[in-house]
């Protein structure tokens, strides 16, 4: 059935506003990249002589090259892993209904309801008393766990909602619970699993504050503590800021650009799941 132009010029109108207060931000910030170094903007202007080399500035005053290398190593480190323990809880809470599962899940949920700014002063203690503080495995430890109520109560909607009748029939063929978990479930899990993984990437890669409060070693923090390398004693260098902002951002915008469709489907599943 045709929808009605009265009905889709407002929709349209929507998302053409809304398409405006996405790009407007990312213009502005071009725009400021490409002016004189040392120089101050103000306002949203294309300027009469831009300075592409600004990027490359960005890109060897931050060192980017590097904190690209240990960005990969802790996403590495978190991505895998975090799926893995979510997939397997997921399961467990959402198919087994193990004894004591409610109270588990309710935990979790108090998770998400924490503000994450609470937990850097304990987390900080904590790290440092397991001997793991300026350490990647320090740092890889709580990314996993930080993720791991939302992580959990993404893969338990998804195996709430799979088909009762696949573990009786796989019960009735002799299969345990590992078996039809991993014979079973786990091959219809796989774009749930695929669209986790991708949200806990982004979420990776964009950390700041925890990296900046855990390692001291600047090469070994992730892409976005490269910030703090253009902001000096006295000033912040504004041009050289937005450039390295938008370098730090690129691959987070190639990597939405290719799985937006994933993307889009697993923010459309978890909404409607639970």
């Amino acid at each position: 059935m045709r929808t009605p132009t009265s009905t889709r010029i407002p929709g349209v109108a929507l998302l053409l506003l809304a398409m405006a207060f996405s790009i407007f931000p990312l213009l502005s910030m071009l725009c400021t990249a490409l002016q004189p170094q040392g120089s101050v903007p103000l306002g949203l202007s294309w300027p009469s002589d831009p300075q592409w080399h600004n990027f490359v500035d960005a890109w060897n005053v931050a060192d980017i090259t590097t904190l690209a290398g240990s960005s990969f190593l802790l996403v590495l480190g978190v991505v895998p892993l975090g799926v893995l323990l979510a997939t397997m809880a997921g399961y467990a809470l959402g198919q087994l209904r193990v004894p004591g599962g409610s109270v588990l899940f309710v935990l979790l949920l108090l998770g998400l309801t924490l503000p994450f700014e609470v937990t850097i002063v304990p987390l900080y203690y904590q790290i440092q008393e397991m001997g793991l503080l300026n350490t990647r495995l320090g740092l890889i430890l709580p990314l996993i766990g930080l993720n791991m109520p939302f992580a959990v109560f993404w893969m338990r909607a998804h195996f709430l909602n799979a088909p009762a009748e696949l573990s009786e029939a796989a019960s009735m063929d002799g299969a345990g619970a590992w078996q039809s978990f991993r014979a079973v479930h786990l091959p219809l899990a796989l774009p749930s699993i695929a669209s986790l993984g991708l949200l806990m990437f982004i979420s990776t890669w964009n950390q700041f504050l925890l990296a900046i409060v855990l390692m001291d070693d600047p090469a070994k923090r992730t892409m976005a503590g490269a910030l703090q390398n253009f902001v000096g004693q006295y000033s912040t260098d504004v041009v050289l800021l937005n450039a390295g902002s938008l370098l730090i951002m690129a691959p987070m915008i190639l990597v939405f650009l290719f799985f937006q469709r994933h993307i889009v489907k697993a923010m459309l599943a978890g909404s409607v799941k639970g």
